[in-house]
C-alpha cells in the first residue's frame, strides 16, 4: 500500500473516524468547538485518548508533538507532577462548594501582586463571561454604549464582539457569525491593529465606552503591537473618558508573570 492510501485508510478506518461518526448524531459538526473539527487542515478530528509533557497520543495510539497545550494555559506541560498532587490535594477537598473559599482570596491577592494595574478581581468561569463583564462594567460607568475593537482580535463569544471589519478606517461593526442581530453588532467600531491613525480618529469620533485590545492578539497570527501602540490607547482611553480593557485569555501569565 502507497502512502497516499496508506493515510486515506488511517483516516477513515481508525478509532478516531468512528467516534466522530458517533459525535456527528449528538454534537453539531461532530465537535463541541468549530475550531476543534479540523477542516481548516483538510481532515476530519483526531480525538485525544492521554497526553504526557509536550506528547499528545490519540485513541489510534498515535504521538504527537502539542504545539496548542490546551490554547495557551499548559505552561508545565501535559500531566506535570507537581499540577497532578495540587489538582489532587484539592479534589481530596471537595470538588465545588458554590460559596466563598480561602483558596479563591489566596488566589486574588496573588494576581494583585503580579499584575501591578489589578486592584480587584471578579473571577469567572470563561473568557467569554470576563468580555461580557469588562463591557458591561464600562458602560455603566461611561454611560457610553460604543465599543472599539480591532480586526482579528477574538473576545469570546460575545454577540456585541462578533464583529468584523470592512473598509475604511473605521467600520460599523456587523454579524461575524449568523444568528447575532445586527443592532447587537452595531455598536462596535472595528478599526486595524498597529493603525495609530485609525484608532485615535475612532475614538475621536464615536466616543467609546471601552477600547479593547488583546496586547499579543492571537487569532490573527500572533501580531506583536508596535512600538508605543499599548501606551497610544491608554492615552486615547484617558483623555475621552473611555475604559481600557486588555484582554489576556492568551497571553496572562504565559508573557510574564505580570502579563503582558
Amino acid at each position: 500500500m502507497g502512502a497516499r492510501e496508506l493515510l486515506t485508510a488511517s483516516l477513515t478506518d481508525t478509532r478516531s473516524a468512528e467516534l466522530y461518526r458517533r459525535a456527528l448524531r449528538v454534537l453539531p459538526g461532530g465537535v463541541n468547538s468549530p475550531v476543534r473539527a479540523m477542516r481548516s487542515i483538510g481532515r476530519d478530528p483526531v480525538f485525544v485518548e492521554r497526553a504526557e509533557g509536550a506528547e499528545l497520543t490519540d485513541v489510534d495510539g498515535n504521538t504527537y508533538v502539542d504545539y496548542v497545550c490546551s490554547w495557551g494555559p499548559l505552561i508545565h506541560g501535559h500531566a506535570f507532577p507537581p499540577v497532578l498532587a495540587a489538582v489532587a490535594a484539592a479534589a481530596e477537598k471537595g470538588t465545588t462548594f458554590g460559596a466563598p473559599t480561602a483558596a479563591e482570596v489566596e488566589l486574588a491577592e496573588l494576581v494583585a501582586q503580579r499584575v501591578p494595574s489589578v486592584e480587584m478581581l471578579r473571577m469567572t468561569s470563561s473568557g467569554t463571561e470576563a468580555s461580557m463583564s469588562a463591557i458591561r462594567l464600562a458602560r455603566a460607568a461611561t454611560g457610553r454604549d460604543t465599543l472599539i475593537k480591532f480586526a482579528g482580535a477574538y473576545h469570546g463569544h460575545v454577540d456585541g464582539l462578533l464583529a468584523e471589519a470592512g473598509s475604511g478606517l473605521a467600520t460599523q461593526g456587523i454579524p461575524a457569525s449568523p444568528g447575532v442581530p445586527e443592532a447587537a453588532a452595531a455598536a462596535t467600531i472595528v478599526v486595524p491593529w498597529n493603525d495609530r491613525e485609525a484608532i485615535t480618529a475612532a475614538v475621536e469620533q464615536h466616543a467609546p465606552a471601552a477600547i479593547l485590545a488583546e496586547p499579543y492578539p492571537a487569532n490573527m497570527g500572533l501580531v506583536p503591537p508596535e512600538a508605543g501602540f499599548l501606551e497610544l490607547l491608554r492615552e486615547l482611553a484617558t483623555d475621552s473618558g473611555a475604559l481600557l480593557v486588555f484582554d489576556e485569555v492568551i497571553s496572562g501569565f504565559r508573557v510574564s508573570t505580570g502579563g503582558a
